[in-house]
């Protein structure tokens, strides 16, 4: 009793340190290691003893993988329509709709309407298991917020396009201002869902979102989700406020990206720009850890195959039989994106002129482009660039029987794109830079397992990292000549190699799907939820210890099993694991110690009596 009473005062003087002066922080800390102190040599007595060291690791293990029903925050700046006969608005509104849906979650995005900047109650309408809330973000700042800042700054900047950022110095302070406080609006609406357990927030719109939510005093894990690539060190500094962001980024317990690079290259930021070092996968930092993680996003390959078994509507219908006419009896490739210019559709253009110029009426292309932030000057110039491409290889190289290349700016519902897809003999998607690109898997599901059509994949896709060589035909965008020689080897590929090439991408596919994404994403930031009872781990003792906070944490309970598991008979072999138990305790209480304002929450009297 003695020693739990040390470990409750050295818990509630240094939990006296939330909303403490710098001043009243050191005199607690102070405070906190004198409690050490007092308590150490009663635990190296009962180390020495060695019952402590009984405690079952397999129990503190169920209690840290313990999973109760949560209660979740989703927000990001767009909602998804929540209607299968319309178009999906993109990757992340594809990825999120089943999650809601069926999770009882909470999503938190923009409408269609803008307001005052009055806040109001969060508009929750049910939908399925779940409430979905759009806001009326304030029309004052949405012009800088969403076409300035976000679209015309950070877009390009996090796609490693430098010309692109078209914003002066004046527009841009202007259009930084409005996106801080349209995060701040955000935040405010989201308080009124403080209680749930977990809030997700989503993309580079909302960067700073997850410090907005700590200041309002809202204290449960928040984890941050990039759907975009993030960029090597030296094309972040073309941001003129990259560091105030990023700082504030690293306000969120977890930050998920796509791939193995981007996380990559955000490390390297943090080590460039601030000496932080990311060690297994955790930075540490003034305000506590923050840990970096890559989750691919998959599809659901099974809700894909239902789409194409799905009835369409007779106006769907005949659009999709009337594009399907043109290619009656030949082979077609096809490219699926938003008219976007990082998804290098002129470049995709060109690669199928010069292939048309070696190999006449080789192939025609169905290119799907519904025009997207049509009110952004970079785009509607886009648009143009691409339509005369368009044009030019249509007059070069059409007959009046035959046309090289379909453009549509229509959208398409999933179940109308899954019979494009499937239709369609090789599917070429080729962006500049890409988070996942969700429509190459989405192309893979939709292919007749009998005879599959060809993926030509951008190398500088996040999908890349998941299809290698030996399945999709991997191009550098920027090279319309790889482009034309990859569609014609897929035209030209053999019936087995196109089967193999397609089940290997289809079992992974399969193995990882949207709902494996979504789920280890919140598996992971529960655990800066899920706690470890003091009375099941001694060494620490104070109070309930966020187990995800202790990167160490596995090494500690892998050496303590072990020395468990040694005969009490055989001294030598028993002290040699007592003290591998000792260095790695030593190991994982090091970085505790620098940041127990996160990692130590107080129990009950009467959890520690």
């Amino acid at each position: 009793m003695v020693r739990y009473d040390a470990l409750y005062m050295a818990a509630l003087a240094y939990s006296s340190t939330s909303g403490a002066t710098q001043q009243d922080e050191t005199k607690n800390r102070h405070v906190f290691g004198q409690q050490l102190d007092r308590i150490a040599p009663e635990l190296n007595e009962q180390a020495s003893a060695g019952p402590a060291h009984s405690i079952a690791s397999d129990e503190v293990a169920d209690v840290i993988n313990q999973q109760p029903d949560l209660k979740l925050v989703v927000i990001s700046n767009r909602v998804a329509p929540f209607d299968p006969s319309k178009p999906q608005t993109g990757g992340l509104a594809a990825a999120l709709e089943p999650v809601v849906q069926r999770s009882g979650a909470v999503w938190v995005g923009s409408s269609e309407n803008r307001g005052d900047g009055t806040e109001v109650p969060l508009p929750l309408v049910e939908t399925g298991a779940g409430f979905v809330a759009r806001l009326d973000l304030p029309a004052a700042d949405h012009a800088g917020y969403y076409r300035g800042f976000s679209n015309s700054t950070l877009w390009p900047a996090l796609h490693s396009l430098p010309d692109r950022m078209s914003v002066s110095e004046d527009d841009y302070e202007n259009d930084y201002q409005s996106y801080q406080r349209t995060n701040s609006y955000i935040a405010g609406a989201v308080f009124d869902v403080r209680d749930r357990d977990l809030f997700w927030v989503h993309d580079y719109h909302l960067l700073p979102l997850g410090a907005r939510l700590h200041e309002l005093g809202i204290d449960r894990p928040t984890g941050f989700f990039l759907h975009t690539p993030w960029p090597a060190p030296d094309m972040v500094d073309s941001v003129p406020n990259h560091r105030e962001l990023v700082k504030a980024t690293l306000k969120y317990d977890l930050i998920g990206f796509q791939t193995n690079q981007d996380l990559n290259n955000f490390s390297a930021y943090l080590r460039t720009h601030f000496g932080l070092e990311t060690e297994n996968g955790v930075v540490t930092t003034e305000r506590g850890q923050t840990r970096l993680k890559k989750f691919p996003i998959g599809i659901d390959p099974k809700q894909f195959a239902d789409y194409l078994a799905a009835d369409l509507s007779a106006a769907e219908q005949e659009k999709v039989s009337s594009l399907l006419q043109n290619f009656e009896g030949s082979k077609f490739a096809i490219g699926v994106d938003r008219l976007d210019y990082t998804k290098g559709i002129d470049k995709r253009v060109e690669g199928l002129n010069q292939l048309l110029r070696t190999e006449p009426h080789s192939i025609p292309l169905l290119q799907i482009a519904p025009f997207s932030r049509a009110d952004v000057e970079q785009y509607q110039n886009y648009k143009e660039e691409v339509e005369s491409a368009i044009n030019r290889v249509n007059a070069e190289h059409g007959t009046d029987r035959w046309s090289p290349i379909h453009y549509k700016n229509d959208s398409f519902s999933q179940a109308a794109l899954a019979r494009l897809y499937r239709a369609a003999h090789v599917g070429v998607v080729t962006p500049l830079r890409d988070g996942m690109n969700l429509v190459a898997k989405e192309y893979v599901a939709a292919q007749d397992p009998k005879d599959p059509g060809v993926l030509v994949l951008s190398k500088f896709a996040g999908a890349a990292e998941d299809f290698n060589e030996n399945e999709a035909l991997l191009v550098d965008p920027n090279n319309p000549e790889e482009i034309a020689a990859a569609i014609s080897k897929a035209i030209r590929m053999p019936l087995e190699e196109r089967v193999t090439r397609w089940r290997s991408m289809m079992d992974k596919i399969e193995s990882y799907t949207i709902h494996d994404w979504s789920a280890d994403y919140i598996r992971e930031l529960d655990k800066s939820r899920v706690t470890v009872p003091a009375d099941q781990f001694h060494r620490l003792g104070l109070g309930w210890t966020n187990e995800a906070q202790m990167p160490l944490y596995q090494n500690y309970a892998t050496a303590l099993t072990a020395f468990n598991q040694v005969d009490p008979a055989d001294t030598a072999l028993k002290e040699a694991a007592y003290a591998d138990v000792e260095s790695s305790f030593e190991a994982l209480a090091a970085p505790l110690m620098r940041t127990q304002d996160r990692l130590w929450v107080l129990p009950t009297p009467d959890s520690i009596a």
